[in-house]
């Protein structure tokens, strides 16, 4: 089993509710079974959602308390994306899984150009995460 992005599946969850399915992941993920997760929808955003991004650091700061997460209205919704991750973490050891898949240039779970909370999260616990 590997965790992957809901997004990448072409699962309703993109902050936008616009379908960009990507058939590559297939190929990627090869014979494994994935369990897609949206960390903003585990933290309790909905869909659609305001565009969110990390100011003062990257998802490491933000575990750590020395940056946050905004979305365009300047709303903090740093608790949601920390509340995401460890839901997301909670499913990895749940399920003993190993290796992530997630969604590039996600203050989530991208690992460019800025390192997501929850790829952030999950790197510190010894999941193996790329990026789609």
């Amino acid at each position: 089993m590997v965790i992957v992005s809901a997004c990448l599946l072409g699962i309703d969850t993109r902050y936008d509710c616009k379908i960009k399915e990507y058939p590559q992941i297939w190929e990627i993920i090869n014979h494994s079974s994935p369990v897609p997760v949206c960390p903003e929808q585990l933290g309790g955003l909905s869909t659609p959602r305001h565009p969110s991004f990390i100011i003062g650091g990257d998802g490491y700061d933000v575990l750590k308390k020395r940056a946050a997460v905004y979305n365009e209205r300047g709303e903090d919704v740093t608790s949601n994306f920390l509340k995401g991750a460890e839901e997301t973490l909670k499913i990895v050891k749940l399920l003993n899984i190993k290796q992530a898949i997630l969604k590039a240039k996600s203050p989530s779970c991208g690992l460019t150009p800025v390192l997501g909370v929850t790829s952030a999260l999950l790197i510190l616990n010894g999941i193996e995460v790329m990026e789609v």
